[in-house]
């Protein structure tokens, strides 16, 4: 009976015996035929070190592609410390090489790590430096490419795209809105090594790095150097706080061009104040626009069918009392009978008083609402005001007057954009956006692409045009003349607003500006130019800003490839002003006979003969009388 149950024991023991044995051989068949690959890749990530590959940042281009972001490589300099077998001749060679100290490229040698990235010593190292260190070929040592992000027009833009830091993470402006999109996604070349840092002698691994998606802007680069010159030309003629400049679409939202001063180089950001850095000024800047709000005074009574422009009349007397507030025209003694395309035309702060009191504060701050005004545009940039507007319960008889000229109310210049944009357009608010798409960095295929986007319906077609024929008369004969262009079709409005601090007017110190379209018809085009507290001058919209925006109107026609017309309204010039002139055309006639048609011009001879071959201005050109004419004269 013991020993059967002894027997039975051992029976017992062999078959858990042979059972574990089965077990472990089976789990061994296991690791080795279904988990080979999880278990090496667990002893892969023990045994790897990974010397990383920076991605380059996906690149920023204007609308045509022309690159406003983009990158260099450089070189950065890593170690292996374990690998390095004479941490006192490495660091004293390389101290050497870059500059600094042996006790401070000895901490890095002799780190306890596995991987030391030298920074800042070792980062963006020059070709020069590179070389060097190459040459030296110790152990343990690596330089690795890396990318550096790079801005041809260096200030260009500066604002709008942003800037990054020193690993190239977005920062500001578009450069971190869409920084997920813009960075890329790191290789690296994988080495093997045991605890102690001895290489195994392993094949290396590549891994691929994965570029940044490519953003293409609705900027104009053209428009855009056109605008910079305008508005660096004002800092040099005027000395202003700020200037502000936006060139915009009025049919789609697309914005052409946006700067400001003082800009900076994103670059060197490092350099410039905060204050400057981080304040896109035509999306965040709130200030009272002055007379360049009464465009929507204009419009809202033009829909409302309450004035007539060439029918209802107007007497300035130069001010007017409002609630036992005296409030004055711009012109002392006030400018007479008008009708309402002159109080348009002139800028009368008195008929738009009358205006105001016509639509009704109700009926005015509605409109001012639809238009956009005290609400962001949702542009696709970060740091977007959104004004300021009176509440509706506390506005009185003089709170609607002032806000009917554009006093008391504050708006950005992105918000006037975008609302005279509505008025001229057939009364359509469109969402202004600034990127274009965004684009696979090796196929160029769009990945996301931002369309207009209508916000809503403001005004009737009829509205719109009966605007766009006043501008074009305030342009033509009223306090816009400045920015007229010969052959085109001009429409705009000036714009003076005193500025308020602490509550207060401040004397002689004003926000001049000036909104301008063309062509004054069909609008393809609407700038805006503003200059805070310009020196040295008389501070009008149309003396100041008029001009500058005439300036890149013009760039933008031709720019854009819009038309010249031939049927313009004439402008009304005093008597200090240069006129305008028709060129005649004297191709084929004797030369005595072309002068008596050129009296109005300077006229220069070539050639041999007395018959005109060539005139230098070609017929029809509407430019200034006094302009030099050169004519080609032959026998034939």
């Amino acid at each position: 009976m013991f020993f059967k149950q002894i027997h039975y024991r051992i029976k017992i023991t062999l078959l858990i015996i042979i059972f574990l044995f089965l077990v472990i051989i089976g789990k061994v068949f296991y690791i080795q035929v279904f988990s080979y690959k999880k278990i090496n890749k667990y002893a892969n990530n023990l045994w790897s070190r990974n010397l990383p590959i920076a991605s380059d940042r996906g690149k920023i281009y204007d609308r045509n592609g022309v690159v406003l972001a983009d990158n260099i490589t450089t070189t950065t300099l890593y170690l292996i410390p374990n690998q390095i077998k004479d941490k006192e001749l490495t660091a004293r060679k390389l101290s050497s090489i870059l500059g600094v100290s042996y006790e401070e490229m000895y901490k890095h040698v002799s780190k306890i790590s596995s991987i030391e990235k030298v920074h800042p010593e070792g980062r963006n190292l020059s070709y020069e430096i590179s070389d060097k260190i190459a040459a030296l070929k110790l152990d343990g040592v690596y330089l690795l490419k890396e990318s550096k992000r790079y801005y041809p027009y260096d200030t260009y833009l500066s604002h709008t795209l942003g800037f990054v830091g020193i690993d190239n993470q977005g920062l500001s402006g578009i450069e971190l809105l869409y920084d997920n999109y813009l960075t890329g996604k790191s290789g690296a070349i994988k080495y093997f090594s045991d605890a102690k840092g001895n290489n195994l002698h392993l094949p290396e691994v590549y891994e691929m790095p994965q570029d940044g998606v490519n953003i293409t802007l609705t900027i104009n680069y053209e428009i855009q150097a056109s605008l910079e010159r305008e508005l660096d030309n004002a800092v040099s003629k005027y000395s202003p706080e700020q200037a502000i400049g936006i060139v915009m679409n009025p049919n789609t939202g697309e914005i052409y061009a946006m700067s400001s001063r003082p800009n900076f180089s994103p670059s060197n950001y490092k350099e410039y104040d905060i204050e400057v850095i981080n304040r896109n000024l035509p999306i965040w800047a709130t200030y009272e626009p002055g007379s360049t709000f009464k465009i929507i005074t204009l419009a809202t009574a033009l829909e409302e069918k309450l004035i007539d422009l060439d029918k209802d009349t107007f007497y300035d007397s130069g001010s007017v009392n409002i609630d036992g507030a005296r409030i004055k025209c711009w012109k002392k003694g006030g400018h007479g009978a008008e009708t309402y395309l002159d109080v348009v035309k002139n800028s009368c702060n008195t008929g738009f008083v009358a205006m105001g009191n016509k639509i009704g504060k109700e009926t005015l701050f509605k409109y001012i609402k639809n238009f956009g005004f005290g609400s962001k545009t949702g542009i696709d940039l970060n740091g977007e005001g959104s004004g300021i507007l009176f509440n509706i319960n506390k506005v009185g008889p003089v709170e609607l007057a002032t806000t009917s000229f554009g006093q008391g109310v504050s708006v950005t210049p992105i918000q006037q954009v975008v609302a005279v944009s509505a008025s001229i357009n057939g009364g359509y608010l469109y969402k202004p956006y600034i990127v274009k798409s965004l684009n696979d960095p090796e196929t160029n295929n769009v990945i996301k692409e931002n369309t207009p986007a209508l916000v809503r319906k403001v005004i009737s077609e009829d509205t719109s045009e009966k605007v766009r024929y006043a501008l074009e008369n305030v342009v033509s004969r009223g306090t816009g003349r400045n920015a007229y262009i010969a052959n085109y079709r001009v429409g705009g409005k000036t714009g003076t607003a005193q500025k308020v601090k602490n509550g207060v007017y401040m004397v002689g110190n004003y926000i001049t500006s000036f909104i301008g379209f063309l062509p004054a018809d069909k609008p393809e085009v609407v700038v805006y130019i503003a200059i805070d507290n310009a020196r040295g001058v008389t501070q009008y919209g149309g003396t100041v800003a008029a001009p500058i925006a005439k300036n890149v109107l013009y760039d933008s026609a031709n720019i854009l490839g819009i038309e010249k017309r031939a049927e313009v309204i004439e402008k009304n010039y005093n008597y200090l002003e240069k006129k305008y002139v028709e060129v005649p055309n004297v191709t084929g006639m004797n030369a005595n006979d072309a002068l008596k048609l050129l009296k109005s011009f300077k006229v220069t001879f070539t050639g041999n003969g007395n018959i005109i071959k060539y005139q230098s201005i070609k017929a029809k050109e509407r430019v200034y009388e006094g302009e030099t004419i050169k004519l080609l004269l032959t026998n034939n």
